[in-house]
């Protein structure tokens, strides 16, 4: 386990978080010795190059963290979303060493592998939803998610898992654009170092109504922080929000999005709406989209995201994982119609 690991944080009393909730990004420390190598345990891509399909566990939050994912094998997904919250992995309570070593045998004994999610709503502060953000005017609290981003990284590099999500937050009332995108900049710094140190990519995720919002504010960013690899800065494509307000068509977003696809997420959502809905409810067209991941090569979970249908988890999970395979089946030809008429 990573030095960031060995020293248990405490959980903020309120809404204005202490700094030294975490330890410094570059708080020196052993090197991490993950439960798999990077690169090692389950293979996030099958062998013929098929899609591997995952469930968020913001979808299924009413469930024990290890029933979830007994869940999910049970059901046949290769892998899972985990986002690190108060019910799951908690990042902030006692023992995270200890527990994400237990996470990660759990996941090598299930078969799935994970991309580790940090969208928790209240896990920094417990009145305002996502924050404290990368572009909170107040620099402590910036450090403050600077630090869980850094911590989950590391919780990452021990579970084995392929990337890291992360967002960038709504932009502040009166922050003027060019002083947002410099603090997000900036804040992402000792993220990406500490990424590149693990060998585990930071997948920045376009959230509608957020100042990364779009893939266009995507590769702004990327520009703004010199054009990192994307082996070290990537994406995480969230199909729905192609559907709610891309120019582009959701297969169209995957092909043009796909040197940089780390992580996607999928739901139906219809246009203009930002509205993770179940399969079929919404207006997104599914097949054209996954195979536009298969033919781009992608090697990363397709994770099905629904954080606000917990109280039907179990099921949507089953009727998610069917709807996805019937989605990626080939229909099956009709036969010729036979020469001449009926005897």
């Amino acid at each position: 386990m990573s030095g960031t690991l060995s020293q248990e944080p405490q959980r903020p009393s309120g809404p204005s978080s202490p700094t030294g909730l975490y330890d410094p990004p570059n708080a020196p420390g052993p090197a991490p010795e993950p439960a798999h190598e990077h690169g090692q345990g389950p293979d996030p891509a099958h062998p013929d190059g098929t899609l591997r399909f995952g469930y968020g566990t913001n979808g299924l939050t009413d469930l024990r963290l290890d029933d979830a994912l007994d869940l999910l094998a049970d059901l046949g997904y290769d892998g899972v979303g985990l986002t690190l919250d108060h019910m799951h992995l908690d990042p902030l309570a006692p023992d995270l060493a200890a527990r994400t070593r237990h996470v990660a045998r759990r996941l090598d004994r299930l078969g799935l592998t994970a991309t580790v999610e940090t969208g928790a709503r209240y896990v920094l502060d417990p009145r305002r939803k996502h924050g404290p953000s990368l572009l909170d005017p107040d620099p402590r609290r910036r450090a403050d998610r600077v630090r869980l981003l850094v911590r989950a990284v590391h919780v990452a590099a021990d579970l084995g898992a392929h990337a890291v999500h992360c967002f960038s937050g709504i932009r502040p009332k009166d922050t003027p654009d060019h002083i947002a995108w410099q603090r997000l900049a900036d804040a992402l710094g000792p993220v990406l170092d500490a990424a590149s140190a693990a060998g585990v990519p930071l997948a920045v995720e376009p959230e509608p109504g957020h100042l990364l919002a779009s893939l266009a504010d995507f590769h702004h960013l990327r520009r703004e922080l010199g054009d990192p690899s994307p082996d070290l800065l990537g994406l995480t494509l969230d199909i729905g929000h192609c559907q709610c307000l891309e120019p582009l068509p959701p297969a169209d977003c995957v092909r043009a999005a796909a040197p940089w696809l780390r992580h996607v997420q999928i739901e139906d959502m219809r246009r203009g709406v930002h509205e993770h809905l179940p399969f079929g409810d919404g207006e997104i067209d599914f097949p054209p989209v996954l195979k536009a991941l298969a033919s781009v090569g992608y090697q990363g979970l397709t994770v099905v995201e629904l954080p606000r249908h917990s109280h039907a988890g179990p099921q949507l999970a089953t009727h998610s994982l069917d709807f996805l395979r019937r989605s990626t089946t080939p229909a099956p030809a009709l036969a010729p119609a036979a020469e001449g008429g009926t005897p």
